[in-house]
């Protein structure tokens, strides 16, 4: 039976059992990454660029699209390869390293995720303090916190995982290297101290979803007190396109790696990661962009200047 020390390589999930149906996933995942890439890039570079966008919920959204680049380009790349070059391997270290740079960049978004719902708070519940309590100083610790919270988390993890013996073989039935397919190899009786900081961290998360549908309570609530149906408009199209980032993120996350072994299957863990690995990164630029004339006005900008200088 195989330990960790023999394990030179894994072998993950192919999407598909031919060799059209590889390539259409190929054509399909690069499509998707591609738009994921344009997107992302597009609101990082509106943001950077436009001075009018220089405010705290605009720096946290360039945050963002910076954490959902590398989310996916963690992830997606190495699927598209294995699929044009029909393998499924995967290096030992390489798969560490996926696994590391994917929690990273997961923890780090819901915490990120979880600051934009306190300055959403602050901006419309406290608006005479938001500068005060939202001034540059306070925006760019609270994004180095979130920054540092994944790095330690996805550190803590990632060292916890594989220091683990695998005694189950080398086949991830995933599509990228993610902790609870890497669990199902280890030794029987081993992987309780991973659990624990799964369960331990799952409770840090669920503290801070209570937080985040806590303050969009009293959101919701001094909006509804709002006199001018134009604010009532604005605060909710701010607001709205938030949390629905947020439970679509948080309810995959949560069913993908705290969900009982017994109903796990191949089709279903792979559906529930493309939902929390793939479709966030992709849709967080229609998301925040689509009903947002800033952003609007500051693409265009960025796009006519582009052609102004290829002219």
């Amino acid at each position: 039976m195989p330990n960790s020390s023999s394990i030179s390589e894994f072998l993950l999930l192919p999407l598909a059992d031919t060799r059209q149906l590889q390539l259409l996933h190929f054509w399909l995942l690069l499509g998707i990454y591609l738009a994921a890439l344009l997107g992302n890039g597009l609101i990082s570079t509106a943001v950077a660029c436009d001075r009018r966008l220089h405010t705290p919920m605009y720096f946290f959204l360039l945050n963002l699209a910076l954490l959902d680049l590398g989310c996916i380009s963690t992830t997606l790349p190495k699927a598209m390869a294995n699929a044009l070059w029909d393998t499924r391997a995967i290096s030992y270290a390489g798969c560490a390293a996926q696994l590391y740079l994917f929690f990273f960049f997961i923890s780090s978004e819901y915490s990120l995720l979880t600051i934009m719902s306190y300055d959403r708070y602050v901006a419309i519940c406290k608006p005479l303090h938001y500068g005060t309590l939202m001034d540059s100083r306070a925006c760019a610790t609270m994004a180095a916190a979130a920054w540092g919270t994944g790095a330690l988390y996805s550190l803590l993890h990632t060292a916890s995982t594989f220091s683990l013996p695998l005694c189950q073989g080398n086949v991830v039935n995933q599509f990228f290297c993610e902790i609870p397919q890497i669990l199902k190899l280890s030794c029987s009786g081993y992987y309780l101290r991973e659990v624990f900081f799964l369960i331990f961290s799952a409770c840090l998360a669920s503290g801070c979803f209570v937080f985040i549908v806590v303050s969009y309570v009293q959101i919701f609530l001094a909006v509804l007190r709002m006199p001018s149906e134009q604010g009532r408009h604005k605060a909710f199209s701010t607001c709205l396109p938030h949390l629905a980032v947020v439970s679509l993120f948080v309810s995959t996350v949560f069913y993908a790696y705290l969900k009982p072994p017994s109903i796990s299957s191949p089709s279903m863990d792979l559906m529930v990661a493309v939902l929390y690995s793939v479709v966030p990164p992709t849709l967080n630029p229609i998301i925040y962009s689509m009903r947002n004339r800033e952003i609007k006005y500051a693409l265009r900008k960025v796009m006519q200047h582009a052609l102004f200088q290829l002219q």
